[in-house]
C-alpha cells in the first residue's frame, strides 16, 4: 500500500473548542477517498491541516514523505479547493488562469483554453468572475487545480452551485484524473457523488474519523 498522505493523531484545538480529536487517518495513492459528515463536523478543518493552512495543536502530518510544517510549511503537490474559490472578480475566467500560469510557469495559452473547456466553459467569454454563478466558479476552480497538474486534489465541496449535466461532467474529470493516478480527496454532503466516485470512505462527526467504506 502507497499511502500519499498520513495523518498521525492529529488534534486541533480552538480554545475549548475541539475540531479534531487524535484523528489518524492514511489516503492511498491513485484513489478517490470520499470526506462525509455535517457542517462543523472537522472536514474542512482536517483538509487545512493537510495543507498546512492551519497548524494542528498536536499530531503530525505527512506528505509524499515529508512532514508538513517541519520538512516543508506547505505541500506543493497539493491542487485545493477549499470553501469558496478565490478569484480576481474584475478579469474574465481566461485571465485568471493566465494569470496564474504565467507566475508559476505552468501552462501556455492553449493549454488554457482546452483545461477551460474541459469543465464546460468558454474561454473567448468576457464576463467578468465577479457576474459568475456559484456553478460557473466551481468549474473554474477545477479547472485550475487540473491546469497545475498537481498529484493530489483536494476539493471541498466540488458539485456546490453545479446542475445535473455540470455534475456528470465534473464526476467525469474526476475519473478521469484518478486513471491518470492522481489522489483526490472530496469533501462531500452529496452520497451519490460520494458512492459513485469514491474507493474509500470516511466519516467526520465531531472531529472524529471512522473509515466507512
Amino acid at each position: 500500500m502507497d499511502d500519499i498522505i498520513q495523518v498521525k493523531n492529529v488534534t486541533k484545538r480552538f480554545k475549548k473548542f475541539v475540531a479534531l480529536n487524535n484523528v489518524t487517518v492514511s489516503f492511498e495513492k491513485g484513489k478517490i477517498h470520499g470526506l462525509i459528515g455535517r457542517n462543523g463536523s472537522g472536514k474542512t478543518v482536517l483538509m487545512k491541516v493537510i495543507l498546512g493552512l492551519m497548524k494542528p495543536s498536536d499530531g503530525e502530518i505527512i506528505v509524499e514523505g515529508k512532514k508538513v510544517g517541519n520538512d516543508i510549511e506547505t505541500p506543493e503537490n497539493i491542487g485545493a479547493i477549499i470553501e469558496t474559490p478565490g478569484f480576481l472578480d474584475n478579469y474574465s475566467g481566461y485571465m485568471n488562469l493566465k494569470f496564474l500560469a504565467d507566475i508559476k510557469r505552468i501552462a501556455g495559452k492553449n493549454e488554457i483554453r482546452e483545461t477551460i473547456k474541459l469543465v464546460g466553459l468558454e474561454p473567448d467569454d468576457k464576463k467578468h468572475v465577479g457576474k459568475y454563478s456559484l456553478g460557473m466558479r466551481q468549474r473554474l476552480a477545477i479547472a485550475q487545480a487540473v491546469m497545475e497538474k498537481q498529484e493530489i486534489l483536494m476539493l471541498d465541496e466540488p458539485m456546490n452551485g453545479l446542475d445535473k449535466s455540470g455534475v456528470e461532467q465534473i464526476r467525469k474529470i474526476l475519473k478521469e484524473l484518478k486513471n491518470q493516478g492522481k489522489t483526490i480527496i472530496i469533501a462531500s454532503h452529496n452520497s451519490e457523488d460520494i458512492a459513485e466516485l469514491c474507493d474509500t470512505v470516511y466519516e467526520m462527526d465531531m472531529g472524529v474519523i471512522t473509515k466507512i467504506r
